[in-house]
């Protein structure tokens, strides 16, 4: 093995073009064995584009990369993983093919082998991910569709099959940013035996309690260049400043005390099986859902937005009952929802960043049947500058965003309209903290009015927004807190535990 803390990869003056944008300017980084580096910045800082370098999607314009002394200039993803560089990128579909069993996925390197058998073998097949499948404790029934599967657990077999190559690089994109926190502990107890084992390993997140648990040493990037560099202990302070160019800070905030009752759920029942509960949402307070993975957040979006029928109880929107059949009727009554997965649910990846902002909406920019397109980009050029959300123009595919930026795409479709519920599932996905403070800004701004939902894991997102924190678990509700008194410890134990009344308003 190599010496722990010797040079594994060096790059050298590496510069990439996207036309007129500079996504990557004369970046020097050198990556050591037995480190995790974490790369760091904001939303369309260059971060993506310098790792698909590293992994054979893009050709630099210019510069070199060095792997283990031996110049190399990959042409294909094929390169780089023979080269031992591994990747789980942040966009999870890029890493799985949906229409494929989860066995698949897990074995599909050996599948996709050049030299790979004519007639597929299903029973080695299975057993080569049955092993696979071991390397995080998963046990999900091979035979299942990814399709099926939900983000997470999309996530963790992409994680696991990059692992099952024991690589000499990886490159892990946002990969807590849809586990739990078990199986985020789980990943980062792998991650630790990784590092004590010589692999290099690049990661990368938005998330501040991630970097400070995990990182040995901080990049930060903005606008295409390396601004700064921090070793162990990081200053966290100094690398939002270099994230965003100017300090943050989350100030002092009281919670808005909600007005009348836009949202009531009465007796409701998520699944037969679960305990009822009582929950309003009032006009012009923003209120956070919370909980672990499964506890029934997303599933009591879906019910009020049309897309699953609850098993029991009664909904009303403004003192009417409301029972929504599908998507179509809850826009229809005011309930807007942008979900969890951008990437399968909000996007349209052949469309334009107007085209994926307007598409719920076409008929209010329309005239006797016909699209008035100027109307149309005035309403998304405001959106673009409300939310800052960094693109060439409005006419540019989405897919030419960040991740990051394309989340905003999204917010911003569902605020084109006044909506008397918004519900936003998992809006801080894959953002930076300075963007995250913009979109929470924004929010609150365009609070009055309406009802905010917003569903959010993370515990540090979730009191930087909420006027009011509801706690999930096991399909019903453990706890309701106002951010004036957030006992965080109590938060964690409803999240996991501790049975409280189920009824709440």
């Amino acid at each position: 093995m190599t010496d722990p803390g010797s040079e594994v990869i060096r790059i050298r003056g590496l510069t990439k073009r996207f036309g007129s944008t500079m996504a990557v300017t004369d970046v020097d980084l050198d990556i050591r064995t037995g480190e995790v580096l974490a790369l760091m910045g904001a939303n369309g800082a260059g971060k993506s584009t310098l790792i698909k370098i590293l992994c054979g999607v893009h050709p630099a314009d210019s510069g070199a990369i060095e792997i283990d002394g031996r110049k190399v200039d990959f042409r294909s993803p094929l390169e780089a993983c023979a080269a031992g560089i591994r990747a789980v990128h942040q966009i999870i579909n890029d890493g799985v093919v949906q229409q494929l069993t989860v066995a698949e996925n897990l074995a599909l390197d050996e599948i996709c082998q050049p030299a790979g058998p004519v007639m597929l073998d299903r029973r080695r097949i299975a057993e080569r991910a049955a092993a696979i499948q071991t390397i995080l404790g998963l046990d999900l029934p091979l035979d299942r569709a990814m399709s099926d599967l939900g983000q997470a657990e999309r996530q963790l077999v992409a994680i696991a099959r990059a692992l099952s190559h024991e690589p000499k690089v990886l490159i892990l994109d946002e990969p807590t940013s849809s586990l739990s926190e078990s199986e985020a502990s789980r990943l980062f107890a792998i991650i630790e035996d990784l590092r004590s084992r010589g692999v290099a390993i690049i990661y990368i997140s938005h998330r501040m309690s991630d970097v400070r648990r995990l990182a040995d040493r901080a990049v930060v990037m903005r606008d295409g260049l390396i601004r700064a560099e921090f070793q162990k202990p990081l200053d966290f302070d100094g690398i939002v400043n270099a994230m965003v160019g100017h300090r943050t800070g989350a100030g002092d905030r009281t919670a808005v005390p909600g007005g009348k009752p836009v949202a009531e759920l009465r007796g409701l029942r998520l699944v037969a099986d679960a305990a009822p509960f009582d929950l309003e949402l009032r006009e012009g307070e923003v209120v956070v859902l919370t909980g672990l993975i499964g506890a029934g957040k997303s599933e009591l979006a879906e019910c009020l937005f049309g897309t699953r029928r609850p098993a029991g109880g009664a909904i009303k929107i403004d003192g009417k009952p409301f029972t929504p059949k599908s998507p179509g009727e809850a826009i229809a009554a005011g309930v807007f929802m942008a979900p969890e997965d951008r990437g399968n649910a909000s996007l349209v990846t052949e469309f334009s960043v107007r085209d994926n902002m307007t598409l719920p909406f076409l008929r209010f920019f329309s005239k006797l049947s016909l699209l008035q397109p100027d109307r149309e980009s005035a309403a998304a050029n405001v959106q673009v500058s409300d939310l800052a959300i960094k693109c060439g123009s409005i006419d540019v595919s989405i897919l030419s965003l960040s991740g990051g930026n394309q989340q905003k795409v999204v917010l911003g479709r569902w605020l084109m309209r006044s909506a008397r519920l918004l519900i936003l599932d998992e809006p801080f996905q894959g953002v930076d903290i300075g963007a995250r403070q913009d979109i929470g800004r924004h929010l609150r701004e365009t609070a009055p009015g309406r009802a905010t939902l917003v569903i959010c894991s993370d515990l540090e997102e979730a009191t930087e927004i909420a006027d009011r924190i509801v706690v999930m678990r096991d399909f019903s509700l453990a706890g309701v807190h106002s951010l004036n008194d957030v006992p965080v410890d109590q938060l964690v134990a409803e999240m996991s535990s501790v049975a409280l009344p189920a009824a709440f308003g």
